[in-house]
């Protein structure tokens, strides 16, 4: 009797093109050396030019070691160019009041982001599988989305320079583990996969299979509405596109006719008329809403829409304040959404002294920022909290050299408008907080200087303490 002939393993090449320089994240458990095994054997058929990528997230010690050797060991075996990048994710997650998982996976986009953005790399494959995207759209209703939220993983995504694309995304785990065993490929076992305190694991070993005794297919039934609901929020957003434009009106409706706009760089107004939102259906007037939320940078929760809704049916002359800097009003006619500054005064012309240890309420930045010294006893001297001026450099975690403020904001990708008055804490001559950034400073290190800020506008800590 013949052998019979091992079943391959279903993979989506419609990504691919010949010469794609495509880089595969493999963090050596069975999914991504499943990824990597599968393009292996493609690579001369579709043309691509493959590299292996490895994320050594600083947590879990000499398992993370083992991984990454695995990793290199395996990229050896078929001759693939091997890139690692070390990263400390308790660190970003302590500084950026971040879940363990939520840093680690930002850390490891950025590094992919600045490959494409680099050049090094046209694309990078990611082996998210079907069971990714359940437990993805299972914790987006757990936490409360807009249907956006129920497209859950996309298989491709357009990044600055290139492609993150997620090859496997219609492939079951138990389906690749499987193959994996066929040919005779070990991998290697995450122990954090099973740790009860992460969230996602609790959902993939008991929520999932506790739905799956009412519905055996519960995977493959969310993975079908992610789809739905891609499609659907594509078409939505392509009808938003076409009539935001002439529903928005700039400032504020002035007698005899015409519009005012604030002349303020730091104001935002926008109107609707409220006969012409009445005219939509709710499910486009939330969505408009919502857009022209955005726009004066405020991201409506549910509450906050449905408040809104309800100002468009009841009368004029009412106001309500939906964030500190953000108001929305109603007047005979029009619903008004209004941006202001916090305070009157120029953020650029505005320093707070902070005493080392100690605290301030900078209003003008709309954050309170504390300071304390971890097991030093001596005396220093204050810093300053002011807004970046030209010149100022700083030295970044994991980059080599001094980076002028203005091209770590260009990284950061925080839009050109907020740039000019981006906070900074100066200390000694050397900036020691770039808000958004992951500073390394060595005067703070030496003296145990720790720093923590709470965002003014929602009293709620945007960043636990940062410990050089």
């Amino acid at each position: 009797m013949a052998p019979r002939k091992q079943k391959s393993l279903p993979i989506t090449a419609d990504f691919f093109r010949p010469g794609m320089r495509l880089g595969v994240a493999v963090s050596g458990g069975s999914d991504s050396v499943a990824l990597l095994r599968r393009l292996a054997e493609m690579w001369q058929e579709l043309g691509l030019v493959l590299s292996v990528l490895h994320v050594h997230h600083g947590i879990r010690g000499a398992e993370a070691d083992a991984d990454a050797v695995f990793v290199e060991e395996l990229a050896g075996r078929f001759g693939l160019r091997f890139l690692r990048h070390d990263v400390n994710a308790p660190t970003r997650a302590k500084a950026q009041q971040e879940t363990l998982e939520e840093a680690a996976r930002n850390l490891r986009y950025a590094w992919f982001d600045d490959l494409l953005a680099q050049g090094t790399l046209d694309a990078v494959a990611t082996a998210h599988t079907l069971d990714d995207q359940a437990e993805t759209v299972l914790l987006k209703l757990l936490r409360g989305t807009w249907t956006e939220g129920l497209a859950g993983i996309f298989a491709v995504l357009e990044r600055s320079g290139g492609l993150i694309i997620r090859p496997f995304l219609g492939t079951r785990r138990s389906e690749i583990e499987s193959w994996l065993k066929q040919i005779n490929q070990p991998w290697r076992e995450d122990s954090t996969n099973t740790d009860a305190a992460y969230t996602r694991n609790r959902v993939r070993h008991h929520l999932l299979p506790a739905l799956a005794e009412y519905n055996p297919q519960i995977v493959a039934q969310l993975g079908h509405l992610a789809s739905i609901a891609r499609d659907e929020e594509s078409y939505w957003q392509k009808e938003l596109a076409r009539i935001l434009p002439s529903l928005l009106l700039p400032g504020k409706a002035v007698r005899g006719g015409g519009r005012a706009s604030s002349t303020h760089p730091d104001e935002i107004a926008l109107a609707m008329e409220v006969e012409r939102l009445r005219s939509l259906f709710p499910a486009m007037r939330r969505r408009v809403l919502r857009a022209a939320a955005k726009q004066v940078g405020c991201a409506l929760s549910f509450d906050q829409t449905e408040l809104l809704l309800a100002m468009c049916t009841n009368k004029a002359d009412r106001r309500e304040t939906l964030t500190a800097q953000v108001y929305a009003e109603r007047t005979p006619r029009e619903l008004r959404l209004v941006r202001q500054q916090l305070k009157k005064e120029a953020p650029e012309l505005v320093e707070y002294e902070v005493p080392i240890p100690g605290e301030v309420a900078g209003d003008v930045f709309g954050l309170r920022l504390t300071t304390r010294i971890n097991g030093n006893p001596a005396r220093f001297p204050p810093a300053k909290l002011r807004a970046h001026k030209s010149g100022d450099r700083v030295q970044l975690r994991y980059s080599s050299g001094l980076k002028r403020i203005k091209d770590v904001l260009e990284r950061l990708r925080i839009p050109s408008e907020q740039r000019k008055t981006w906070p900074v804490l100066e200390w000694q001559g050397e900036i020691v907080w770039v808000r958004g950034a992951e500073v390394e400073s060595s005067i703070a290190a030496a003296a145990g200087l720790e720093i923590e800020t709470r965002d003014l506008s929602w009293d709620r800590t945007q960043a636990g303490f940062l410990s050089f």
